[in-house]
This record gives C-alpha cells, structure tokens and sequence, in this order.
C-alpha cells in the first residue's frame, strides 16, 4: 500500500518529470559524445569530465521550464527539444567539418541555404532519430504518467539553479587543473567541447562574439602599435633571384575545391593516375610545386582560403571573415595591384551572393565579378554549389581575353565538393574502392577536375595568354574529414590515421608557374597565408609596409612552420596536435614534451595578433605609403548587359 501512495506521489511531482527528463537527456549527450565526436580523450579524468559536462547543462536549461506555474511540462519538452536539435545540428555539422558550430555559423546558414540542401541531407542517417527518442518518450510520459504533476514551487528553481552552478564550477575546475587558461583558447572548439561540452561551449561562443563585437568600438589608433613592431621583427625579405621576374604579367589563381595534395602522383590499384595534368605539373620543372604546403581555413573554408590568399590575414576562430568582417578595411592583393594599373576580376558558377562575396568583393578591391548570372546554368552544366568545372572554363574564357591586360583573376572551382557524386556521362574514371562511399566518389571527382585544369592550360595556351602570366594553383581546404579515417588508412596503405598523419593530410597542393623562370618541387613548409608575399615579391612589390602575417615562400628567411587555425602546427621537426608534441618525421610522441614551446609560443602570438587586426578592424588606423583606400562604392556588380 505504501508503495502504491509512494508512486501515485512521484506521479504527481513536476521534480520527478524534471529529473526523468534530465537523466534521459544526460545519457543521450554522452552517447553522441562516444558515438559521433573524436575529442581526444587521453585519460581517467578527462573521461569523468565527459561523463559531468551534459548535466550542469541540463540541469540549467531544464531548469528554466521550472519558472513556468501553469506549463512546466510543456516547456520541458520544448527546451528539450531544442537543445536536441543544437546537439544534432552540431552533430551533423561535425560529420563534415570536424567542428563545433559558433553563432556565426548561424549567420552564415541563413546566407548561403540556397546551396546548402544536398550537401546537408548526406550527411543525415535514418538512425538519427535516436536523438529524438527521449523527447517523444518525454510526450507520451507526460501524456501518461505525469499527467496530473502538480504546479512547482518557484523555490525548486533555485535549487537548480544553484545545483547546476555548483557542477559547472566543479567541472570547470577540474578542467583547468588538467588544462591551464582552458577559456583563453577560444580558438580551439574540440578542448573547450572535451572539457566542457557542446552546450556550456555555446554560452561560452555567445559571450565570446559579445566580446568580439566590442572590440571595434573599443578600438583607436594606438592599437595598430604592437602589430606593426611584430610585422616589422618577422618580415621575410624577397629573395633577390626571384624579385621581380614577374614584373607586370598577369595574375590567374584557381581554387582547386576540396584538393588534398595525397592525391598527387597518386595511383589507383590497376595503376591508373588520378590527376595525370596536375601530376605532370609537379614534374615538368618549370613550375614551382610546394609539396608541404597546408590549408589553414577555419569554419569558412573556401571564403577563408580566399580571405588568407588576398590579405595574408589568418581567417577567424569562429565564423568566416566574408559574412562577419564584410565592413573592414582592408589592404589586398587586389587593391594593391589595381593601384598599380591592373584589372581586377572574378570567376565563379555560383550566384554572388553567395558566402556574401558580392559584398566582401568590393572591400577586397575587385572590379568585376562574374558569377553564374554570366554562365549558362541549364541543369546539365550544374552540380553541387554551382557550375561544372569544364563547362564553366570553357565559358570563362571569353570573358577572361576581354579583360585589359596586366589583370588579376581568380577562377573558383565547384565540382569536386562534398559528397563528390558525378552525374552520368562527366567522367568514365572509376570509382574507388576503399569501403566508404564519399572516399570512392572523391577520385572520380578530382580527376573530373585535373580533366578540367588540362582543358583550362590548353586555352591559356591556345590564345597566348599562358605565356604572359602567373598562374597559382591552389588547393583550398581539405575534402575528406577525419570522420573517413578508415578508408583513409586503405587510401594510404597505413594502419591507421594518427594524429601526424592526419595533421598530413590536411597538405593542399600549391602550383606557381612564371614564364622564363625555371621551378621545381619545392619542399619547405608553409601555408595559404605565405602565398601573397611569395606573389607581390614575384611581381616586384615589396611587401615590408603592409601589415601581413605570411612569410615569402621563396625568401632564404622563410619560417619552416605552418601553423592551423585551431593552435596546432607543424614544422620540419615536430608537430603539436591538441596540446601533445610528436616527431614530424616518425610521428611518435616526443619524450620531451617542451620540445613544442618555442614553435607553439609564437603560433599563439601570431593568431592573436592577426585576431586583433581582423576583429578590431585595425588596418582602418593603419595606411602605407603610397597606397590609398578603396571606397567600395566604386563597385557595382550589377550583371550582363547592365550599366
């Protein structure tokens, strides 16, 4: 009988809905984690901290439904479906990007959902639903069971509240006993996730982007100081062989989408070549070919890759400078060679708005912008995020011998994007055969694309124009996440993908041919951000004045590290991945750990320093000599046929 009063009682109590709701929603979060998420957990205590970080969380956001009298259950589910859905959303987000999503993110999914739809729905399974199976089982309890609860207390709220605060507390000092200034790295997502999981890191995102956004208001003239004195003290001086000898030829880059620098000289198992063209580019001698060159893109991947090429600015920690930093002054590539008589323009299948370029376009100093309202984009011309690479370089073309010469162009491909499914009839390349679908699909696309290039150098050549320019070729981010590490290790032919090899394979090919100048495959190591002062130096600018994090890949002072967004980097001699020092070469933990510092301390230095430049928009206090500010009202984009 009292058991029978017992339970009618528990029926009863909105406390009991609550805790059946923050159990069910603790142990979800901490499946996904185990599941979905590979954050490095390394020991005992960073498994307990795993294990805690969901319930303060929970405890917390729950916990607000207690404030409603007369609808606690109701908004019990809704918040809990709500943070289901932000755990999901990170979720797949993650599948891809092996990331976290920031509230810019956010931002950047309202600009650029038109493209989104296909790539998005890859990477969602049918067993997903599990992450929506404790709030249907919440309904129908609250149907059942807990339908007569009783209106709570306001003084249960406070309870929670203070119970929730004393386990975040908990939780983030044992966090920072195992992890010193934890919260000072908000550029690294996966620490502040392992330590203090996905929800308490979206608070921690928000009050970061509050902060950041105070930064420019903040700012004055004085601040430019520090930046200019580091700049002066790590200027890479041009190497005199090679000042120059580019002087006033053309510029044509091209974004090579999702090109991972394995694939070069890479074989499939009947012995066909993946990328013959680009394979005999590294080969042919005069072209310079940078084989331990990496990508350093953060969450705007392409848009960053660009954003590092133009302004030798490493992109932000979290979102992309192209939607967030659309407004700041800035000193480019392209501005600066405009300045001096060049044309100015891009090509891309894709329509402007687009990851916003038709706005940052115009801060980064570009004259035209051809986008897909110049392009025939009838369905059989289009996959993905836009045009396919051969039909849009057949009809750049045209448009690219139109342009006054010297110009400076840059050519962004599309096809071989996520998830690198082909259409019937682009390519008769086989697919992979590794045990996972994206990977296979991945060597049909890229040698869609190295078929495209060829096409591409073969006009260059035809009209004459191959001969009176500098062509770049760059890979821009990787393609394949680490959440395709098993097929990877196949591709490969290791045993597995560890850290270092990874850290590897984050290699994007950069290609730099100069007419009369002889190249070769280059070894030192660099990254995207090193490219302008190799270019502008090529091209006879002395970049000494402009405030630039690169360092000239051809200069005998060149740096031989490059460093990644989220604070690893590497180097001739180790590499830092997630706090933890391995041999570059060997790839085996170092047993002197402090074999890192030297590198990490000015790793650590140089984000911070470009961080302030981009987020407190310093280069608005900053002109050199000689140049002179754009006004992005002189550009209009308005499309063919238009004035």
């Amino acid at each position: 009988m009292e058991k029978i009063i017992s339970f009618n009682k528990i029926k009863k109590s909105h406390i009991a809905f609550f805790t059946v709701a923050v159990v069910l929603f603790w142990i979800k979060t901490y499946v996904s984690y185990q599941i979905e998420f590979k954050l490095g957990i390394d020991d005992s205590l960073q498994k307990f901290l795993l294990a805690i970080n969901p319930l303060s969380s929970a405890l917390l956001f729950l916990g607000f439904a207690l404030l409603s009298k007369n609808h606690t259950k109701k908004w019990l589910i809704i918040i809990h479906f709500l943070l289901s859905f932000l755990l999901y959303s990170n979720i797949v987000y993650y599948r891809y990007f092996t990331d976290f999503i920031t509230v810019p993110d956010i931002v950047q999914a309202f600009s650029n959902a038109k493209g989104l739809g296909s790539s998005a729905a890859s990477l969602m399974y049918a067993t997903d639903i599990f992450y929506f199976t404790d709030t249907v089982i919440l309904i129908i309890l609250a149907l059942t069971v807990f339908k007569k609860a009783s209106i709570m207390k306001q003084k249960t709220f406070k309870l929670v509240f203070l119970f929730a605060t004393g386990v975040f507390l908990f939780n983030l000092a044992l966090a920072e006993k195992d992890r010193p200034h934890l919260l000072s790295r908000s550029f690294d997502r996966n620490y502040l996730v392992k330590y203090l999981g996905t929800y308490n890191f979206t608070i921690l995102d928000v009050l970061q982007n509050i902060k950041l956004t105070s930064m420019r208001v903040m700012a004055s003239s004085s601040d430019i100081t520090t930046v200019e004195n580091y700049r002066r003290n790590h200027y890479s001086a041009p190497n005199p062989a090679y000042f120059g000898k580019a002087k006033g030829m053309n510029v044509i880059y091209v974004s090579l989408e999702s090109f991972q620098n394995f694939m070069i000289d890479y074989k499939m198992p009947n012995g066909q070549k993946v990328t013959p063209f680009l394979d005999s580019l590294a080969h042919d001698g005069s072209t310079f070919y940078f084989n331990n060159f990496y990508h350093q893109t953060g969450q705007g991947k392409t848009s960053d890759a660009e954003f590092l090429m133009e302004n030798s600015l490493y992109p932000l920690s979290s979102g992309a400078a192209f939607i967030n930093k659309d407004q700041n002054t800035y000193q480019s590539a392209p501005t600066i060679l405009h300045q001096k008589d060049y044309t100015t323009a891009v090509f891309h299948g894709n329509y402007k708005e687009f990851w916003n370029r038709n706005v940052m376009y115009k801060q980064l100093g570009y004259e035209h912008f051809f986008d897909a309202a110049y392009y025939d984009m009838s369905k059989g011309n289009i996959k993905n995020f836009g045009m396919k690479d051969k039909p849009f370089f057949q009809e750049s073309i045209p448009m690219l011998e139109g342009l006054k010469q010297p110009f400076y162009t840059k050519f962004i491909t599309l096809s071989n994007h996520f998830p690198f499914e082909m259409d019937p009839g682009d390519t008769n390349f086989a697919a992979g055969d590794f045990g996972d679908a994206i990977v296979n699909n991945y060597f049909q696309s890229a040698h869609y694309m190295d078929q495209a290039l060829k096409q591409f150098f073969d006009s260059l050549k035809a009209d004459g124009l191959y001969d009176k320019s500098v062509i770049i070729l760059y890979g821009d981010h990787y393609g394949i996440s680490e959440n395709h590490a098993e097929a990877m290790a196949k591709v490969l032919g290791v045993p597995a993908i560890t850290p270092v090899i990874n850290a590897k394979l984050q290699q994007v090919p950069l290609f730099i041919h100069v007419p009369g100048v002889k190249g070769g495959i280059q070894h030192q190591i660099g990254g995207e951000v090193d490219v302008r002062p190799t270019l502008l130096h090529l091209l006879g600018i002395d970049t000494k004045k402009y405030i630039e994090f690169g360092s000239d890949l051809l200069s005998p002072q060149h740096r031989n590290w490059a460093l990644f967004r989220n604070g690893n980097y590497v180097s001739s001699k180790v590499t830092q991945i997630n706090g933890r020092c391995y041999d570059t070469n060997t790839g085996n933990l170092k047993i002197d750990q402090t074999a890192c510092k030297s590198i990490n301390e000015q790793v650590i230095n140089e984000l911070n320093m470009s961080d302030k430049v981009v987020n407190a928009d310093l280069l608005r206090f900053y002109t050199p000599a000689g140049f002179k500010p754009i006004n992005p009202d002189d550009y209009q984009y308005l499309g063919p046929n238009k004035k």
